[in-house]
């Protein structure tokens, strides 16, 4: 099917991929736009998981304040090499980590780091806020895993809605996925802190 250009460019601005992936995917999905976004983010993805053994050991330390000084975060996210770090999209989703911290106070970054002690008192908490429901102990179980998912998105960075995306869609897993996928490179949230006056010892 012949492309057009605005396709194209479309395609290039909301997803970051080069000229012929996007030609590619809007080939394979008949000039749906949608199903190419979904189209690169699989390859992308596919390509990222490759790279999970890959060591990052170069990266930046952002700090963001608030407006009004009162509000500050540090995160440090790492790349494999020095020029990607440099890279406007490495930057700028680094500034976005950094902001959306600040707005979301995520407790974890990823659901491997929250404790399985709070896992399990969670669990127990919502045991026993269904405990006087007449359900199956398997559709209870349903339940307080599908109330633990919730807990992920509300606690767990890498699970968060970003706040800049109004529709709720895109996790910040999917915002790191993306630049990971744009740069070829194995991209990892290593820590942050959020600090804000009056709060901790």
């Amino acid at each position: 099917m012949a492309l057009s250009a605005q396709q194209v460019k479309e395609l290039r601005d909301r997803t970051g991929a080069g000229v012929m992936d996007c030609k590619e995917a809007l080939q394979a999905t008949n000039g749906d736009l949608e199903a190419a976004v979904e189209y690169l983010r699989k390859k992308g993805l596919a390509s990222a998981a490759k790279r999970q053994g890959r060591e990052a050991k170069d990266g930046v330390v952002h700090a963001y304040i608030h407006p009004g000084s009162k509000l500050g975060v540090l995160v440090e996210v790492a790349c494999e090499t020095d020029f990607v770090a440099k890279t406007d999209a490495f930057q700028q989703l680094v500034r976005d980590l950094a902001m959306h911290i600040a707005a979301a106070s995520p407790a974890f970054i990823s659901r491997e780091d929250v404790p399985a002690t709070l896992l399990e008192k969670e669990r127990e908490i919502y045991r026993d806020q269904m405990q006087n429901e007449k359900k199956p102990p398997q559709v209870l179980d349903k339940i307080v895993e599908g109330k633990l998912e919730k807990f992920f998105g509300e606690q767990v960075l890498l699970e968060q809605p970003f706040v800049k995306d109004p529709t709720g869609k895109t996790r910040i897993k999917d915002l790191v996925d993306g630049v990971n996928a744009q740069t070829k490179e194995h991209i990892v949230v290593r820590r942050f802190s959020r600090f804000r006056v009056g709060e901790g010892s």
